[in-house]
């Protein structure tokens, strides 16, 4: 199959890096004699025919840009099949051959739904989470780390002057991916993850012990998929050491506690120059791969070089991690597969263990 012109989209929640992967897309194709259109809000822009040309130059000072300037929303219309045939009719009447879709695993959902009815499609894992399995790394996830980090080390200072100690609670969803890496990177003396088991009367007591010993401040790092853990562990950590305290006649053994909420200030922020190039190495590579007449595929980092996979076996093996199966998912897999696939998943288990194990031997 000839391409003549392709389409680009990004979708779902922005990341830091989208632009750079829109403009690599583009002028990947560009280079190879084809034309781009994006499509303004992901999938609705399909919908409702809102599309822009986007030429070697409308992609122009857009690498250090965060967001995405072709915008995002989250589609119900295109969940539907009516919603899908009408995207589908709008891609025709452009004459467009193919689709790049940029995004989390909502976006692949709706890249696998356009590929199995003609339309080739592949997948760019964007998303701060880093919560796509088959991935090690996500466009956006860098940056998301380095804002968490940059912003943690000023709460830091305070705590620091105050004897203070901060439960920050960070983005993340239902992955402690940025979570751990950060409570790593800022000193905290835990972390709160879906990985890992959080022991919080242990917690409390190492931060009392090295309150004895004369450590001043303390930050918490904890993932948003524990949306009521950070404020009760703020009471809890001020009432537990508030009364020792007062049983020991010690007023330094009271650490006050507050709560920091960092919500979509994560996402924000000029993306990374990891970032950057990570989007623009998987950005040529769907421009090639569509090109090459592949379809329903997802490009992904594993172990620094950039490959792809099936968008079905991603989806599986994100929901084998995540536990939630449904049955019959498995039934189009060999034993064999499903055996690899379990291997993966146990080794990326591992590294969480043995990270969040680190993590809490150095919190001293």
């Amino acid at each position: 199959m000839k391409f003549r012109k392709i389409c680009v989209l990004t979708s779902g929640g922005d990341a830091p890096g989208m632009n750079a992967c829109v403009r690599a897309v583009t002028r990947a194709a560009n280079a190879r004699g084809v034309q781009v259109m994006g499509s303004l809000g992901g999938y609705r822009g399909m919908i409702h025919d809102e599309f822009v040309d986007l030429t070697n130059r409308a992609v122009s000072n857009k690498i250090q840009l965060s967001g995405t300037f072709i915008y995002s929303d989250r589609c119900l219309e295109f969940k539907e099949e009516a919603g899908m045939q009408k995207a589908i009719a709008v891609l025709k009447s452009h004459e467009i051959d193919g689709v790049v879709a940029i995004g989390g695993d909502g976006t692949f959902r709706g890249a696998t739904d356009l590929s199995q009815r003609g339309i080739p499609t592949i997948g760019i894992p964007g998303t701060i989470d880093n919560d796509i399995t088959a991935s090690d790394n996500t466009i956006g996830f860098d940056t998301a780390m380095q804002s968490v980090v940059d912003d943690v080390d000023k709460l830091r200072d305070t705590c620091e002057s105050h004897a203070r100690c901060n439960v920050v609670e960070v983005m993340g969803r239902g992955a402690g991916d940025i979570t751990l890496n950060t409570a790593i990177a800022t000193g905290a003396v835990a972390a709160v993850i879906p990985e890992c088991e959080f022991d919080e009367e242990a917690t409390i007591e190492k931060m009392i012990r090295l309150r004895r010993e004369g450590k001043r401040s303390f930050l918490i790092i904890v993932s948003e998929a524990f949306p009521e853990v950070g404020p009760a562990l703020v009471k809890k950590i001020t009432s537990v050491t508030k009364e020792l305290a007062e049983k020991e006649g010690n007023d330094r053994l009271w650490i006050e506690s507050k709560f920091c909420r960092m919500a979509h200030i994560v996402r924000g922020g000029s993306p990374s120059l990891a970032d950057r190039v990570l989007a623009t190495k998987m950005g040529v590579r769907a421009v090639d791969e569509l090109l090459a007449g592949n379809s329903d595929l997802v490009v992904v980092e594993r172990e620094g070089k950039i490959t792809t996979c099936g968008i079905g076996w991603s989806q599986v093996l994100d929901r084998m991690y995540k536990g939630t199966l449904k049955e019959g998912m498995l039934d189009a897999y060999t034993p064999e597969q499903i055996a690899e696939m379990q291997k993966f998943i146990e080794e990326k288990k591992e590294t969480f263990r043995t990270t969040y194990a680190m993590l809490n031997e150095l919190a001293n």
